[in-house]
């Protein structure tokens, strides 16, 4: 595991835990170069699922691109980061429940702009103008009419 700070691989695991009703555990490191601590966390996949792309391109579900393109529409917001690992568990259930096999980007793109849409509209506002390629402002104002329903 790399350390975000100096990029070092060695690090020693400071604390783990349980979560997600044992699905997941968090882990606490330390980087044994710089010292500097961080959050690790672990996931089972039983049956990995293919995303299909809009071309046609299929790839295995990676939990860190759902990760990072909710974290980018959260920067700074006031949202907790629970609340956006809550969100992502819960996105990954519903693809789950939908299918062991294959499911389309685009859907997935649609159940995160449902979660951010309970959280924060600004952050919903932010991926939907990057995820529905917003041309212009009227698409945002679009949008923002929308959110006020």
């Amino acid at each position: 595991m790399k350390c975000p700070n100096c990029n070092k691989k060695d690090s020693k695991v400071v604390d783990s835990r349980s979560i997600h009703s044992g699905i997941s555990i968090r882990r606490r490191r330390e980087c044994n170069e710089c010292k500097y601590r961080y959050t690790t966390y672990e996931y089972i996949l039983a049956n990995p699922v293919k995303v299909v792309k809009k071309s046609g391109d299929r790839e295995e579900y990676d939990r860190s691109k759902l990760e990072k393109s909710i974290n980018i529409a959260c920067k700074k917001r006031p949202i907790p980061q629970e609340k956006i690992l809550q969100a992502i568990h819960s996105i990954e259930e519903k693809i789950s429940n939908i299918s062991n096999v294959e499911i389309e980007a685009n859907r997935i793109g649609e159940m995160v702009m449902e979660e951010l849409r309970e959280i924060d509209k600004v952050a919903f506002i932010r991926f939907a103008s990057v995820y529905r390629e917003f041309k212009d402002i009227g698409e945002f104002q679009a949008q923002i009419e929308g959110l006020k329903d």
